[in-house]
């Protein structure tokens, strides 16, 4: 019995011993095939713009592509699922927003926890927003915006990348401050919220600058502020909100890496450190400041105490605003 016993131990120890060695060489030889970067907006929008940047310089660097996967829908929530219910091995990654940290306020039932279901890898950049209207509305200033929406109480629509997105609670915040209402039409992305804007089908938007820029430059959009603290460099004429009619408004859509929660510490460490390269690099820094986009970079715990901070923030913000989306 005694022998028995210890040819079994040795047999699972030698099983164990087999299966650690292929897992850490599964690791050593990461990757060996196609990562999937999961995009929670359709193409086109600000955070698809950032991230095919990024994917490419990826793909470059690692020596295997890094395929965009846009799956759009219910302020990222739709994309968040897929990714915890993916395998933990660094081969399915979920290019984030800010939307993680919004919709635990805005939602009452979440289907997943982003600090318990996902592991970060890296924040990558923030893009301010822009508030731009219609060419056809009287207005060329914010202040005159304001004040047309007073004397036009419910008669302006709003277009947003989706409820409870920052492109939706970006103006949600302008209009509660200002004590304004408008109709909130919410899309699935930008894209096509600023196409119906262009169209004229409604009549502002605070949406990214990425995305809003190419409207504005060829004057199918007005701008009238940004929401950064500073003036962006692509539109050093648009003043911000801050300077004029909100003193401190600050707001801006972020974007980082998270990877389903048992991910090894290994292969976190790999990607952190590929997303780093990839954001110093001299030819993603000036595609992002193209764009509008600050480029970043921080630490796996870095972000994971940064996504606690905007979680605590925006909980208090949408408690203040009485804002929901159930």
């Amino acid at each position: 019995m005694t022998h028995i016993t210890r040819r079994t131990v040795l047999a699972t120890t030698v099983a164990l011993a087999t299966l650690t060695a292929g897992g850490a060489m599964a690791q050593a030889n990461y990757p060996d095939k196609p990562i999937r970067l999961v995009i929670a907006f359709p193409p086109g929008g600000p955070t698809d713009l950032v991230a095919r940047v990024l994917a490419q310089k990826l793909t470059e660097q690692m020596g295997q592509p890094v395929v965009v996967d846009n799956k759009p829908g219910a302020n990222g929530n739709i994309a968040a699922e897929l990714v915890t219910k993916a395998p933990s091995d660094g081969y399915t990654l979920f290019y984030n927003t800010s939307a993680v940290a919004l919709s635990p306020a805005l939602y009452k039932k979440m289907s997943y926890d982003v600090r318990a279901d996902f592991a970060p890898v890296a924040l990558t950049a923030v893009i301010p927003l822009v508030l731009a209207v219609h060419p056809s509305l009287p207005v060329n200033t914010v202040q005159e915006f304001v004040q047309y929406a007073k004397n036009n109480p419910d008669k302006l629509s709003y277009g947003s990348a989706g409820n409870g997105n920052i492109t939706h609670l970006g103006a949600y915040l302008i209009l509660q401050d200002k004590g304004l209402t408008a109709v909130h039409a919410p899309y699935k992305g930008s894209a096509p919220a600023l196409t119906d804007l262009v169209a004229g089908q409604t009549q502002f938007t605070t949406d990214t600058i990425n995305s809003a820029l190419p409207f504005i430059k060829e004057k199918r959009l007005k701008a009238l502020a940004v929401t950064s603290l500073k003036r962006t460099s692509v539109l050093p004429d648009v003043p911000t909100l801050s300077e004029t009619i909100m003193p401190g408004f600050e707001v801006g859509a972020w974007q980082g890496v998270l990877v389903p929660a048992k991910t090894s510490p290994e292969i976190i460490k790999r990607l952190n450190a590929e997303v780093i390269k990839a954001l110093a690099s001299p030819d993603v820094r000036a595609k992002l400041a193209v764009q509008g986009a600050e480029p970043l970079g921080s630490t796996p715990v870095e972000y994971g105490n940064y996504i606690k901070s905007e979680l605590d923030r925006w909980s208090r913000v949408v408690k203040q605003t009485g804002a929901s989306l159930d």
